[in-house]
């Protein structure tokens, strides 16, 4: 069974096997998550994404991590060049991001609130939708390990904290 968790901070900071990165579908890294990931890592983590895309919403790729402590980034495209998405877009994205960390044997992984930076969508549906979908992906396969949702502020850590702790019970 994977294990699941909520942190409160800098998901660069992370020491784990991928980082997830919410992206765009040309896979340009500007602000957010994506701004903080380019800033703390290098540039060439944008130069390695913008070569394997543009790439479908709800589709995610895998490029190096630079300079981070993580050895990969997962870009999931949660919004296309209008910068905007979706419950469904959230949901493929997510689901994309843990098949692509299965296809090269990743144990554990972080992921931002999707979507709820630049694509404005609400917190507590994100929660929702992307811990439903890690556990339903979970019970199906076995060699993820370890989830980790990196939420850089108080509003969406306590979305998600709440959010994990009504799906545990």
């Amino acid at each position: 069974m994977t294990n699941i968790e909520v942190y409160k901070g800098d998901i660069t900071r992370l020491e784990l096997d991928a980082l997830v990165n919410a992206a765009n579908n040309q896979l340009w890294m500007g602000g957010g998550v994506a701004g903080a990931l380019k800033r703390a890592g290098g540039k060439e983590i944008e130069g390695e994404a913008v070569k394997k895309g543009p790439i479908p919403t709800g589709e995610a790729i895998i490029t190096g991590a630079g300079k981070l402590k993580a050895k990969y980034i997962i870009h999931a495209a949660v919004m296309g060049q209008d910068l905007k998405t979706d419950a469904e877009k959230i949901r493929r994205a997510t689901r994309n991001s843990l098949l692509r960390a299965d296809e090269i044997g990743i144990k554990n992984i972080a992921f931002p609130a999707l979507g709820t930076g630049v694509g404005a969508f609400p917190l507590n549906e994100c929660a929702r939708i992307m811990i439903d979908e890690v556990r339903q992906y979970s019970t199906r396969k076995a060699e993820l390990e370890r989830v980790v949702f990196a939420l850089y502020n108080e509003p969406a850590y306590q979305a998600f904290k709440q959010e994990l702790d009504m799906q545990l019970g």
